[in-house]
């Protein structure tokens, strides 16, 4: 059955409204009509079966079924990622909504080379969460990762108390990331920092040791800056989470 996305405040009272971009693809890419029924998530952790009313500029339907879907992982994983060159932000949320992150948070670093005014930086964001909205519609996620607006590093490393562990990735002389995970309990929520390309600069890194993150190193290669995050989140859900289990389990 095809799956669409929609915002929670587009089910009113067992009718759903979808928008423009769904609307145009359910009619023109797909050709659905009325009668036909379509899987809507809310990006909450709810799928509804909807009944197609009306198809066009705005179609409807009416919720003929509801079910909360068991695809997140136990392991809730935050990923502050310095905002690279080009369009390899989009890849980075892309992966990291498949391999289950429940935020991706962009950060502006001294290495930072794309600087965005304040319209711009609305306007990416906004990009940025389509992309996680479509990857979670694509990978069968239920629940879509936030996207925050970018933020200065210095702003950010305060999210180290809202987890179980904290680690920044770094090049330089830090512990394998082996070390930094051979934990006595498993944690339920994890942030990961990776920098931007260039990495991050020293006096980062240690203002990032000092608000609790731990530093841990991927080993003798060093990775791109589009490569990193996706890495450690799929060592992390392989340890920790779900990734490679059996989902029905």
């Amino acid at each position: 059955m095809r799956r669409f996305a929609i915002a929670p405040e587009r089910i009113v009272d067992g009718h759903v409204t979808f928008d423009a971009p769904e609307s145009r693809h359910l009619a023109r890419a797909l050709r659905l009509r009325p009668g036909d029924t379509v899987v809507a998530s809310d990006g909450a952790g709810h799928d509804y079966t909807v009944r197609l009313d009306t198809v066009g500029a705005r179609a409807t339907g009416t919720v003929v079924g509801m079910a909360a879907r068991g695809t997140e992982s136990p392991l809730a994983v935050t990923v502050l990622q310095g905002i690279p060159k080009g369009d390899k932000l989009e890849a980075i949320v892309r992966a990291c909504t498949e391999l289950g992150a429940i935020r991706v948070q962009p950060v502006v670093t001294a290495r930072t080379i794309v600087r965005l005014t304040a319209g711009d930086a609305v306007r990416r964001a906004q990009r940025w969460q389509r992309v996680a909205r479509e990857a979670a519609k694509q990978c069968g996620r239920a629940v879509v990762p936030d996207v925050g607006a970018p933020a200065p590093l210095a702003a950010c490393l305060e999210l180290a108390r809202d987890h179980a562990l904290a680690v920044c990735l770094w090049e330089g002389q830090a512990p394998p990331l082996a070390t930094v995970l051979d934990v006595a309990a498993p944690p339920r929520s994890v942030a990961i920092l990776v920098g931007p390309e260039g990495g991050l600069e020293p006096a980062e890194v240690e203002a990032a040791r000092k608000a609790g993150w731990r530093v841990a190193s991927l080993g003798a290669r060093i990775l791109r800056t589009e490569t990193a995050a996706p890495a450690i989140l799929a060592v992390l859900q392989s340890r920790f989470g779900d990734l490679g289990r059996d989902g029905r389990s």
